[in-house]
């Protein structure tokens, strides 16, 4: 009789066992909440591309090693979109309607962020663009938010520091040229270097654009040297960055100050590329710097993941100003959804819109077309660079912000002629 009752007390807890099997299951098992992107990791911004994913990458393990969102892990559907603006609209419709994303972000830079907007825009999704020089200013779609601290009107931003700079020097300079690649991106921030050129009374002395396949920047840098600018503004992506500046060695530009809105100076591998040919160079791209003024919480901590991993799989080895920005992006989206409860996207964009963020980026509020509300933009000088080795990159040593006050730590050399050596 013992046998019979225990036998059968056996198979009921087999039974009950096999049921919670079937019913129970630990957290991260629940069904994922899934955030797509197009992201440049082929072409001519891919070097940025990869530290923007990365950091993401970074964010995703940290969201999860912490329970994740709503109770749901986090996953990144990602698709290479090679630099290319015109593959975007089929990336984010795929992503929408064939992978079923919960959510959108990205993607980073202007070329590529201004399809994506009128793509998901079409479906009412919400999106964060990563880097994007006033890429809403058109289309004013509700549901787009921007991760550059370029304030509310970005257009003039990314020169206004330049031209200020230019017009406190003695002699007070008279004339500049304004050059860049045909692209949206450089479309926009030359336009604002043309506002603020008149806005200060300078003479525009040459004004054009070239092919974004240009491989020879010598013509482009002797047609501006005919025109004995006092200053020259140049906008480019990575290629042509380095392009323009090796050409202005090469045929011996004379002018008193030369930079710009040059991309290429924000990644590392460029910045050792080029080395003593940076000296002199303004960059007026710069959104982060190591140190006091930006020491967020958490910012540090998420820098040395990022570095950590980055030397093993062959990205950008500092990432000081893309990482920040990417992270904090994915951080005021987690913040939103959890605040609502629901990954609604009328209800996440209008939060978004009416809160402030406190990120690894610093404090972000958004104002009108998905702009920061207050900008918060650097412009840095490179100075006695020496050599190629990346360690001189590592502070900001070698590459002194000069714009605005607050956070100078140098003092400007002018003009570019002194600094050159």
């Amino acid at each position: 009789m013992f046998s019979i009752v225990a036998s059968t007390t056996r198979a009921w807890i087999a039974a009950a066992a096999l049921l919670m099997a079937s019913t129970w299951q630990p957290l991260h098992a629940a069904e994922p909440i899934r955030i797509g992107l197009s992201v440049a990791l082929t072409g001519g911004v891919a070097a940025n591309g990869k530290q923007v994913l990365l950091a993401m990458q970074v964010w995703r393990d940290d969201v999860n090693a912490n329970g994740g969102l709503l109770g749901r892990p986090v996953e990144l559907v990602f698709y290479d979109d090679q630099s290319n603006p015109a593959v975007i609209p089929g990336i984010y419709t795929k992503l929408i309607e064939v992978d079923k994303v919960d959510l959108t972000v990205g993607p980073y830079a202007t070329n590529m962020i201004v399809p994506a907007i009128l793509t998901v825009k079409q479906h009412n999704y919400l999106t964060i663009g990563f880097f994007g020089v006033a890429a809403n200013r058109e289309i004013h779609y509700q549901r787009y938010f921007s991760m550059l601290p370029a304030g509310p009107d970005p257009m003039i931003a990314f020169s206004q520091g330049f031209f200020e700079l230019a017009l406190g020097q003695n002699p007070r300079p008279q004339t500049v040229a304004i050059s860049g690649v045909d692209a949206e991106f450089s479309k926009v921030s030359t336009q604002g270097a043309r506002i603020n050129a008149q806005k200060a009374g300078l003479k525009i002395v040459y004004d054009k654009s070239y092919p974004p396949n240009t491989s020879d920047f010598g013509p482009v840098i002797r047609a501006i040297q005919s025109t004995n600018p006092d200053i020259v503004y140049n906008a480019s992506y990575p290629p042509d960055t380095v392009g323009m500046i090796r050409a202005a060695h090469e045929v011996d530009l004379k002018t008193r100050m030369f930079g710009g809105n040059m991309v290429g100076l924000l990644a590392t591998v460029f910045k050792t590329q080029l080395g003593p040919l940076l000296n002199g160079i303004v960059s007026t791209a710069d959104t982060f710097i190591p140190g006091p003024h930006f020491d967020f919480p958490g910012v540090k901590e998420v820098m040395q993941k990022y570095q950590a991993r980055a030397a093993r799989e062959g990205v950008d080895p500092l990432g000081y100003n893309y990482v920040p920005y990417s992270y904090a992006g994915m951080q005021m989206l987690a913040e939103a959804v959890n605040a609502i409860k629901s990954l609604d996207q009328s209800r996440l964009a209008d939060h978004m819109h009416t809160h402030t963020f406190r990120t690894v980026a610093g404090e972000v509020a958004f104002g009108p077309d998905g702009e920061w509300a207050k900008p918060r933009l650097l412009v840095s000088q490179f100075q006695n660079v020496v050599g190629n080795d990346l360690d001189q990159f590592r502070d900001f040593k070698k590459q002194v912000i000069i714009w605005p006050a607050q956070y100078k730590s140098g003092n400007f050399i002018y003009p570019y002629e002194a600094a050159k050596h």
